[in-house]
């Protein structure tokens, strides 16, 4: 199946009953998955049965939606204003605006843009009249946002496959250096003694031990080793018809702190310019591994 991104749109329609449902439904990034479905205030019982289809379907994302309930005959029904809702509105305006000495220009305009206060029913429908219409509609709407979803998740699956084999060559690059590291230390340190006059330190214990005790801190065989394992371990989740996004944002974290360590240790120009030119691309695959289901 591959990679879902969390971003997409999707709307269906459907009509039986003498009624016709519209939903529109889009979701965005968020690290859990958060449904916001408004719907008429009258099928207001439904709502948890909306919320059961997107979560039958989707783990992560902030998922909105909107439900639109006509008459077929394209009758919208009946416009209904809280009138106690509107005084609560205008007292506690007029309030706040006394105090901070601001002109009192609330009009009917200003009143229907406050939230809840105007709302659109249909008559005579309750959700059980509604609720196989609407079943039908919003599995519709489900299906263009997967749909758009799974297109998206294609581009992320291409672009990080692009960004991976980055790493690998930079990794490659990193590993042809260390392992000439500590020749180049040895070559200089003699040379240093050869043009001290001291030639024939070369062979003592201490300087054996210097050498040594240099391989030893520059050494990142380790941490090269589970670089390529972590890597691994991305591409077989990009393999994965499961959401993988919480685990490769967790494979990205641990990828900065292998890479950080290579950089504390490094000792050469070069694995220090390839340790940043890592993490720079690596931070760009963890922005892209947040839009990830």
């Amino acid at each position: 199946m591959g990679l879902k991104s969390m971003t997409g749109f999707g709307e269906g329609t459907a009509s039986a009953n003498g009624i016709r449902v519209a939903v529109e439904i889009s979701s965005v990034n968020r690290k859990q998955l958060d449904v916001n479905i408004s719907l008429p205030r009258n099928l207001a019982t439904l709502d948890a049965r909306m919320q059961a289809q997107v979560r039958a379907v989707f783990s992560r994302g902030r998922v909105s939606g909107i439900v639109r309930v006509e008459a077929a005959d394209g009758s919208s029904g009946t416009v209904k204003v809280d009138g106690k809702l509107a005084a609560q509105y205008i007292e506690g305006i007029r309030k706040v605006a006394k105090k901070l000495g601001l002109a009192d220009d609330l009009g009917a305009e200003t009143l229907a843009r406050l939230p809840g206060l105007v709302s659109i029913e249909q008559e005579n429908l309750d959700a059980n009249h509604v609720a196989d219409v609407l079943d039908q509609a919003m599995a519709k709407a489900l299906r263009g946002l997967e749909k758009m979803r799974m297109a998206e998740g294609k581009a992320l699956d291409k672009d990080l496959r692009n960004r991976l084999a980055l790493l690998e060559g930079m990794m490659k690059t990193i590993r042809q250096y260390a392992s000439t590291g500590v020749a180049v230390y040895r070559e200089k340190l003699f040379q240093r003694l050869e043009e001290a006059g001291l030639a024939d330190l070369a062979a003592d214990e201490r300087i054996v031990k210097e050498i040594a005790l240099f391989a030893d801190r520059c050494d990142i065989s380790e941490e090269l080793t589970r670089l390529a394992s972590h890597l691994d371990q991305v591409r077989a989740l990009l393999r994965s018809a499961e959401p993988v996004g919480r685990t490769l944002d967790f494979l990205c974290q641990e990828l900065f702190r292998e890479i950080n360590t290579v950089g504390s240790k490094a000792n050469e120009v070069e694995i220090t310019r390839q340790v940043v030119e890592f993490k720079t691309e690596l931070e760009r695959i963890r922005e892209q591994v947040q839009n990830i289901e």
